[in-house]
């Protein structure tokens, strides 16, 4: 006999929750050996994770590792939500749906919700964390943003770590305050190596673990990402530049990595 649409609605969202749960204590890798042994086999499922942009001019690469570790972090099946301030949207840009296609991105495992103001954008995070069919929420408030102290962030990993859905904060405008995040990150643009007929190649970053409760920080790493298997690693030295924010240069770019 086959199934009604209600009941297998709810069979689906059964196995989702049944996934996220599963997940609870594991770790996620970014595919890059070099990143993952250091961070001793990879990122916890769960977890509060945070993503700030070196500079402003940096936050589209910050916004891109977000939404990478948040491919990692989802799997191959579990939606992704990306909860942004409104403020965000109006000073850095809708989303560009083609832009997160090139990245791997299915679009039909994408939601995007959009909030007023930060209160509302943080009550929105801690509700959505509690939802076990997702795999990943993206959180993004605009600036210093007062609502999220430390007592917030507390929450919201403990939303987490409850549900095993995987939380990444992204900071655009922003500087590093005390928090409950597992890790934290800062993303810079970076130069891309070459592909043949002096093409550009696959998105590169630069990245350092600022904070990691339990191991080491301080370290940082020149990334490329792969979109066909959504998957980070080593990049070799670079070759032709990709667009860089203004007043610097790749040269500068080299020197610091």
């Amino acid at each position: 006999m086959t199934e009604s649409p209600l009941t297998a609605l709810k069979h689906h969202i059964a196995s989702l929750e049944g996934h996220a749960h599963a997940r609870a204590g594991k770790l996620f890798t970014l595919g890059a050996a070099v990143v993952d042994t250091k961070l001793g086999g990879g990122l916890a499922y769960g977890r509060l994770h945070e993503v700030f942009a070196d500079e402003t001019d940096d936050g589209a690469s910050a916004a891109g590792f977000a939404m990478m570790l948040a491919l990692r972090a989802a799997g191959d099946a579990m939606p992704i939500l990306w909860l942004r301030q409104r403020e965000a949207e109006a000073r850095t840009g809708r989303i560009h749906a083609p832009g997160l296609a090139e990245i791997g991105l299915d679009p039909a495992r994408f939601i995007l919700g959009i909030a007023g103001d930060a209160a509302l954008l943080l009550k929105a995070a801690g509700d959505s964390l509690r939802c076990t069919g997702l795999g990943t929420v993206v959180i993004e408030p605009w600036c210093s943003a007062r609502a999220l102290d430390l007592t917030l962030s507390r929450r919201l990993a403990l939303a987490a770590e409850q549900s095993g859905v995987t939380a990444l904060l992204l900071r655009t405008d922003a500087a590093p305050s005390p928090s409950a995040a597992q890790t934290r990150w800062k993303v810079r643009a970076a130069a891309s190596s070459t592909l043949p007929a002096n093409a550009p190649g696959m998105p590169a970053i630069d990245i350092t673990l600022l904070r990691h409760r339990g191991g080491p920080d301080g370290l940082a790493w020149r990334l490329e990402w792969n979109r066909d298997q959504c998957s980070f690693r080593e990049a070799p030295l670079p070759g032709a530049v990709l667009p860089l924010p203004v007043g610097r240069s790749a040269e500068a770019g080299r020197h610091a990595a």
